[in-house]
């Protein structure tokens, strides 16, 4: 039996005070902890996201969850008001690209993807920016921290998952591939699922505050160069 309208209204308006006071996404199973048991939340949220389809504010799918942003076409206008300008260096981007293709990746997985060795600061901008997080620890000699990104990665890029990374084809179109790369050459599939994987053993009590993973030594002659510039020559965001 379908809802009285005046009830119907009423939970859409709950919806949308949910999401307008919320400084974070919510997900749908927040959503419905706050209206009546067996609603359709995910009726309601397309429902509600119709009727702002076309005004200042949409309501978008990002990282799994919901929440209100400034209409593409009007982004411009606020840029100054809602934008906080920092910089990143190089290499700093370079890691937090393969971290995002490449997770759960360790330091030096890394390191060897980039070919040069990849400072602590580094790995530590990102993690202070909340954009990665420490997952676990692989189960090799050292057991050596791995990485992944967060949530707080998707919602600055505007990505709903992970997957909605550019392909190859993708980063071909838009330049940021040479056309001379290998023909086998090929981009991992981005998977941020938060399940261990079978060769990571969980974080120990401790971890979180201790020091990221120390120096691995390398051997003379066959290791990767140091960054160069890493807080030098750094790339606006």
């Amino acid at each position: 039996m379908s809802l009285p309208s005046a009830e119907h209204r009423y939970e859409l308006r709950i919806l949308e005070a949910l999401l307008f006071a919320s400084a974070e996404p919510l997900g749908e199973a927040e959503l419905a902890a706050r209206l009546p048991e067996g609603r359709d939340i995910s009726a309601l949220i397309s429902e509600l996201q119709q009727a702002y389809a076309g005004r200042g504010v949409n309501l978008v799918h990002v990282a799994g969850k919901w929440a209100f942003r400034t209409a593409d076409d009007l982004a411009f206008l606020l840029r100054r008001e809602a934008t906080e300008h920092k910089k990143l260096s190089r290499a700093a981007l370079e890691t937090l690209a393969i971290i995002a293709y490449h997770q759960p990746v360790t330091r030096a997985e890394i390191e060897e993807v980039r070919g040069v060795s990849t400072s602590k600061g580094t790995l530590d901008v990102l993690l202070e920016a909340g954009w990665i997080r420490m997952r676990g620890r692989r189960r090799t000699p050292g057991r050596p921290v791995t990485y992944g990104t967060t949530e707080a990665f998707l919602d600055h890029f505007g990505l709903a998952e992970v997957r909605d990374l550019p392909g190859l084809e993708e980063l071909r179109g838009a330049g940021l591939l040479d056309s001379a790369v290998p023909i086998d050459f090929m981009v991992p599939a981005p998977d941020d699922n938060e399940d261990l994987k079978d060769d990571e053993d969980p974080l120990e009590t401790g971890d979180m505050f201790a020091d990221l993973e120390e120096d691995e030594p390398v051997a003379a002659g066959n290791g990767p160069g140091e960054d160069a510039g890493d807080d030098e020559g750094t790339t606006e965001r």
